[in-house]
């Protein structure tokens, strides 16, 4: 009895499994078939109201030039009306300047081309030298201006095809009229521009001819008329217009088979109206590439879901389990990285600290030169004034020694401050931040520098702002960023005549201090800021300053630049976080 009962049970339980995949195939190609219909419909909707918002866009920018160029020229045959050149040839009957004359305009106006007619209709002096000694008596553009006081504008149709587009005015002078001026207006640009698009575009005059359009063909006919000249031609074209339309909107239009979207303008000009046709070819590409991704991803999601009955439970287990065990293994060695990494990122900050400490001591020592010098010229000068005030009291003379003594405090008080200046450079920074004024700070760097800066001759120019510039940090590392870039400025400029130094102190989103050297520039930029990397001969400094400079100043939260000047030079430039009001913690 359990040997037959447990087939039965496993008999029910794959019954069971079967039933509910069925069910959930069904509801998953329901699912499937709702989704690509809706989203059929709504995407659809959208993209064609976005392609007949971009070709109202359009036609608006077609219509607004169109018309700006009809109205830029229909001025200017009232101006060469009234040229003197052009009167006095007509006067005297002498035009052998009037074609140079008219040649002169043309690339100005930017008009397709210029005729001069007597009062016989002759041509006298055109643009076209082709045309000249025709008669234009019978012309339109002749007849109506001869008759009226004003500038008139015509239509006529080329012998060639297409229309030609002329502003024509009556030129006059006392004794009445002495010939007439044509402008012929380059529309034709307009049709070859119109050409680059998928859209069809037409004009029609007041009497709806069609004057300017994308199909040549058209040029001559209704509107009406130009659609049924691209009727499909075929059974197969017939059968593409009944069937192409099933992701679109009801078309306006058809054009040879294929359903357009038709949108129309009025151009205020006589009447002119503007029409495009805008296919519907891009918005079901869209639409179709969307259906394409979203069958294929509910294709992806059945065949998931038929991969993931197929497995076995025990398989999964098993793998979930040994997963799990690896899991654990390589959690363990990640925190046991974890820890090495933090331990040996804790010996590199000590030892980052400790070269920047060293870094300072050896400009410490690059300095002692001049700064021994600095000291010996007030201890001469001290000695000179002890031995005066002595003669003075001898001479019985106190009031005279006092201001030698007075002298000498001035130049003990000297000695201290720049002692004192090289104690607290010498000193290490401290851990807390506070908030630095880096207009005091670049004070101390440059009184510092001040000794070597003094024997090498070098002219200093200062920009700085009238209200203070405040960072949250550490003054003492800010103090040993600033006189790195003055020492790598100073040593730029060894080999120039007359060394420049120019400092920048700035403030807007950030506070900067950007300082520009006159000498031969960044050749490397790559290494610049690399330890141990330097272009100084040996001896002269080991290629660390930069590399420490740039570690303070990212540790502050700001960075550090360099370029090349446009006027020759390098160009450092410090960037670190404004102190605005109210803040108290550099984080």
């Amino acid at each position: 009895m359990k040997a037959s009962k447990t087939p039965r049970i496993r008999w029910a339980r794959s019954s069971a499994i079967r039933w509910w995949v069925r069910l959930a195939f069904l509801l998953l190609l329901t699912a499937a078939v709702a989704t690509v219909f809706i989203t059929n419909r709504l995407l659809t909707n959208r993209f064609t109201e976005s392609t007949r918002y971009r070709a109202e866009l359009r036609l608006a920018l077609y219509s607004g030039n169109l018309l700006s160029e009809l109205r830029r020229n229909a001025i200017v045959p009232q101006l060469l009306a009234r040229d003197p050149a052009l009167i006095a040839a007509l006067q005297s009957n002498d035009f052998s300047l009037s074609t140079q004359r008219l040649l002169s305009f043309v690339e100005e106006i930017g008009a397709a081309s210029l005729m001069l007619l007597d009062q016989d209709g002759r041509t006298v002096a055109a643009t076209d030298r082709n045309r000249l000694g025709e008669l234009r008596r019978s012309e339109a553009y002749f007849v109506d201006t001869i008759r009226a006081n004003s500038t008139v504008f015509s239509v006529t149709q080329r012998e060639a095809g297409g229309y030609s587009f002329v502003y024509s005015r009556r030129v006059t002078d006392t004794s009445g009229t002495l010939g007439v001026i044509v402008v012929e207006v380059d529309l034709r640009k307009f049709e070859l521009a119109w050409a680059g698009i998928s859209d069809a575009v037409l004009v029609t005059d007041s009497t709806g001819t069609i004057v300017l359009s994308t199909e040549p063909r058209w040029r001559g006919l209704s509107e009406e008329e130009a659609l049924e000249k691209q009727d499909p031609q075929g059974a197969i074209q017939r059968a593409i217009r009944m069937t192409a339309d099933w992701t679109a909107l009801p078309a306006d239009a058809y054009l040879g088979g294929e359903a357009v979207m038709r949108m129309q303008t009025r151009i205020p000009f006589r009447g002119w109206r503007m029409t495009s046709f805008t296919t519907y070819a891009s918005i079901r590409e869209k639409v179709n590439a969307a259906l394409a991704l979203e069958i294929m991803g509910f294709a992806i999601l059945l065949a998931l879901a038929f991969y993931f009955l197929s497995r076995k439970t025990a398989l999964r287990m098993a793998l979930f389990q040994r997963e799990s065990a690896e899991l654990r293994a390589l959690n363990a060695r990640l925190q046991r990285e974890i820890a090495e990494r933090e331990r040996v990122q804790e010996n590199l900050a000590v030892a980052e600290q400790t070269l920047a400490q060293s870094s300072k001591l050896a400009a410490l020592g690059e300095m002692s030169a001049a700064v021994s010098h600095e000291l010996n010229q007030p201890l001469a000068a001290m000695k000179t004034y002890l031995a005066g005030a002595r003669l003075l009291i001898r001479r019985n003379r106190p009031e005279e020694a006092l201001a030698s003594f007075g002298r000498i405090d001035d130049l003990l008080e000297r000695m201290g401050a720049i002692t004192r200046q090289l104690k607290s450079y010498a000193r290490k920074g401290s851990e807390v931040f506070s908030p630095v004024n880096l207009g005091d700070a670049l004070a101390s760097s440059l009184a510092m520098m001040e000794p070597q800066l003094r024997q090498r001759h070098v002219k200093i120019t200062k920009f700085l702002p009238k209200e203070p510039v405040r960072v949250m940090g550490d003054r003492m590392r800010v103090e040993q960023v600033m006189i790195n870039l003055l020492r790598n400025a100073l040593d730029a400029t060894k080999s120039v005549r007359d060394p420049e130094i120019e400092i920048i102190l700035a403030a807007g989103e950030t506070a900067s201090l950007t300082v520009r050297d006159n000498g031969d520039g960044i050749e490397d930029f790559d290494s610049l800021f690399e330890p141990f990397y330097t272009t100084k001969q040996p001896g002269d400094g080991v290629g660390l300053g930069l590399a420490i400079s740039s570690g303070i100043v990212t540790e502050l939260g700001g960075r550090l630049t360099a370029r090349n000047g446009q006027k020759g030079g390098a160009v450092f430039e410090m960037q670190l976080p404004i102190l605005e009001e109210g803040i108290a913690a550099a984080e």
